[in-house]
């Protein structure tokens, strides 16, 4: 029997978001670390494992059961097709996440506006491809941004819109600038992403003035916020300021939340909160219900099995995730700290041109540092790093979308020690002076 070979597939002839830069960055870094497993990374993005016990996860389970049984009523046949079954789209722990975020940030939302997803990932594709009617839409985020939003954006081919970003965080005067700007181009501006607490990649945190104003700007200029807050638990002092939702009267804020961070990535956990009012078709409803048809034909479900051991996880600390992180929080504290005072002793003195082109920021929080160096912080840089000097970290620049931060680097520090922090600065300290 005669048979052709197939030719190999071109990739001109594939989704363009497989050419782009974005969805390669974090592929990269995994195949990189693989490669240099004694290198000491500042490039992960983990959470802490040290408090990660495997026998919590049988626990957790057990809380949740006990919880659909005594405080839900649920039958035994009830309580095995819960956990074993397909699930509700919206989600079996609902409910919780809506007790959550009332114990944690004073947010009273219906539970019916959540939608529990898998990972955070699928929260900013459902609602990316939600908001995307055609290709005059667009929307805005804060450069630099999360590169997992670029992705997402991508893949749903809704093309992103640079918006300054200072110390307090995005830039009032230029997010109208670009808003305005999207519409004389013909376009549509949906919405700004946000992340007002320690965002990632660059640790900036919006003041509680800087929240408000932005809100106002999104309900005079008619576009919606999306509010991502993974990091807000992780404050190193002070009270932590009002999420841009809390102070939502009008439906304005899309919110997005995970548990990646507080429980455990593992999980795959995340949720959206989308309250707004949608008309037409079969009656009012809300944007989450939109959102649910759409994850209906993506995952189906979010796994019932970790929605369970995240149930219980937050059953068993009262629904408060701040509670539950208190020791994971202190860990961050410390190694920020080591982080912060480690680069001041190895790069003294006053400014950036007495240290010889080498500055960072200090943010009050999160995992994550930006370090500014006098040469190109690329791949091939990092290459060298990993090799010669046997230390990682991530290149800024994937974070603008290749558009800026061509001499930065991301230093995460989230699941290293103060001493693996110390050892690691001294070998990136080895490596930017060879490479000044």
């Amino acid at each position: 029997m005669h048979t052709t070979s197939l030719r190999p597939l071109a990739l001109g002839d594939l989704h363009s978001s497989l050419s782009d830069p974005a969805l390669t960055s974090m592929t990269l870094l995994n195949e990189i670390t693989g490669r240099f497993p004694a290198a000491v990374s500042f490039a992960a993005g983990r959470p802490y494992e040290g408090f990660q016990d495997p026998d919590s996860l049988q626990r957790h389970i057990g809380v949740f059961r006990r919880h659909l049984e005594t405080d839900l009523g649920q039958s035994p046949e009830q309580v095995r097709r819960t956990l074993f079954q397909y699930g509700r789209t919206k989600g079996t722990i609902s409910h919780l996440v809506a007790r959550h975020l009332e114990a944690d940030e004073g947010l009273r939302v219906h539970p019916e506006s959540v939608v529990v997803t898998t990972g955070c990932q699928e929260a900013m594709v459902l609602v990316l491809r939600a908001l995307r009617r055609d290709e005059r839409d667009v929307v805005l985020a804060p450069a630099p941004t999360y590169v997992g939003f670029i992705g997402a954006a991508r893949l749903v081919d809704m093309p992103v819109r640079p918006v300054l970003e200072g110390a307090d965080g995005v830039d009032p005067e230029d997010l109208v600038r670009q808003i305005r700007a999207a519409r004389a181009d013909g376009l549509r501006p949906r919405a700004c992403y946000l992340v007002p607490d320690f965002a990632n990649p660059g640790g900036v945190s919006m003041t509680a003035e800087r929240r408000l104003e932005v809100l106002r700007i999104a309900e005079e200029e008619d576009i919606l916020l999306v509010e991502d807050n993974p990091y807000s638990m992780f404050r190193t002092s002070g009270g932590r300021p009002p999420t841009v939702k809390s102070m939502d009267e009008h439906h304005r804020v899309v919110y997005l939340g995970s548990f990646a961070k507080s429980a455990f990535a593992g999980a795959r956990v995340g949720y959206v909160v989308a309250d707004q009012p949608v008309e037409g078709g079969s009656g009012a409803g809300m944007l989450a219900d939109e959102l649910a048809k759409l994850k209906s034909m993506l995952t189906l479900n979010t796994s019932t099995v970790a929605q369970a051991v995240i149930g219980g996880f937050l059953l068993e600390h009262g629904c408060s995730v701040e509670k539950a992180v208190f020791r994971e929080a202190a860990v961050y504290r410390e190694n920020l700290g080591a982080v912060l005072s480690g680069l001041a002793a190895r790069f003294p003195g006053a400014s950036a041109a007495e240290r010889g082109g080498v500055e960072w920021n200090a943010p009050d929080g999160g995992m994550f540092v930006v370090l500014t160096v006098p040469f190109r912080a690329d791949e091939e840089a990092l290459e060298v790093s990993a090799e010669r000097f046997g230390v990682l970290w991530t290149p800024m620049y994937h974070f603008y979308a290749g558009a800026g931060g061509f001499r930065q680097m991301r230093l995460s520090f989230s699941v290293l020690t103060p001493a693996s922090i110390n050892e690691g600065l001294d070998r990136l300290a080895a490596f930017v002076a060879h490479r000044s």
